[in-house]
């Protein structure tokens, strides 16, 4: 187990498909992996006491991390996304008003205090509400652990304020290729010619030590605030993809658990690409069998 604690704040849910019921949640899925490497891992959320609550309070018991900071509400219902399938794909309902929006700030900045974090990971969605909103801030000004966002811009759930004081916060930014076009198009206006200098203006924008952007199959990249770029571009595509489910969210629990062992930057970006790519060829943001982990582990350390 790692010494070095990242904490992960925002939604655990579950992703009902009517047939059946998915544990996810894109801080949960970056979480569970975290702890699947052994990294010591505190998940700050909050769950209704419900079935669905039930079965993500069994994810922190399999995953054997850590429930200090997993608050239980007893009137709202744990989060829940209604997926229903049609022609063009699955189309996605998040709810409002779930357990998730209600994290209750004296008992998160207890957990916080308990665990005194080297990161804390944090999304957008669960920021929506002004209750959960208001703890992350508290959380974030109570420590000077490193801030890594994972900017997840969900239509209708995420305003471009909320990106905006989101930004403000971090130090780490991860984004997706339509993401950063999202943020081109808000805060440069421009359609960019040349992509370093359009980040660069970005991180200089928002005081950001890093930006990463990831690509798909055509790997990632690392901007930092030194000018300094990292790319890679290695297709780790399984030879089936079943589902692109939680690739970023493995990417950036990688990238996050090569910071704890110290890994080189360009080490870490390969390593968290190959692992998102591997996690396109099972179903589901997460393995069913902890033991999918174990190969990484080992390779990882014999070549460290």
């Amino acid at each position: 187990m790692s010494k070095h604690t990242v904490a992960v704040f925002g939604e655990a849910l579950v992703d009902d498909f009517i047939t059946e019921q998915v544990v996810g949640g894109a801080p949960f899925n970056v979480a569970r992996n975290l702890a699947a490497f052994g990294v010591a891992t505190l998940m700050v959320t909050r769950i209704g006491s419900d079935k669905n609550g039930a079965r993500i309070a069994d994810e922190f018991a399999r995953f054997g991390m850590s429930k200090a900071a997993l608050q239980v509400d007893p009137r709202e219902a744990t989060g829940r996304v209604v997926v229903e399938r049609d022609a063009g794909g699955h189309r996605f309902i998040i709810l409002p008003d779930q357990a998730y929006d209600y994290v209750q700030t004296a008992a998160a900045l207890q957990a916080l205090a308990d665990a005194q974090p080297q990161v804390i990971y944090f999304g957008t969605m669960a920021q929506r509400h002004e209750q959960s909103r208001s703890t992350l801030r508290a959380m974030l000004e109570a420590t000077n652990a490193q801030r890594y966002l994972d900017l997840n811009v969900r239509e209708g759930q995420v305003t471009e304020r909320i990106a905006h004081e989101s930004l403000k916060l971090a130090d780490i930014v991860k984004v997706n290729e339509d993401e950063l076009k999202d943020l081109f198009r808000w805060y440069t206006h421009t359609e960019p010619a040349d992509m370093q200098e359009a980040c660069q203006t970005l991180m200089r924008t928002f005081g950001l030590q890093g930006l990463i952007v990831t690509l798909g199959e055509r790997g990632a990249m690392y901007f930092g605030a030194d000018g300094t770029v990292i790319a890679n571009h290695e297709s780790h595509a399984p030879e089936r993809i079943v589902d692109t489910v939680g690739a970023g969210d493995a990417f950036s629990a990688v990238f996050l658990f090569g910071q704890a062992q110290g890994w080189p930057l360009a080490l870490t970006l390969a390593r968290a690409n190959a692992f998102a790519g591997a996690i396109c060829g099972i179903s589901g943001a997460v393995p069913a069998d902890i033991s999918f982990y174990t190969p990484w582990i080992q390779r990882w350390g014999a070549a460290s």
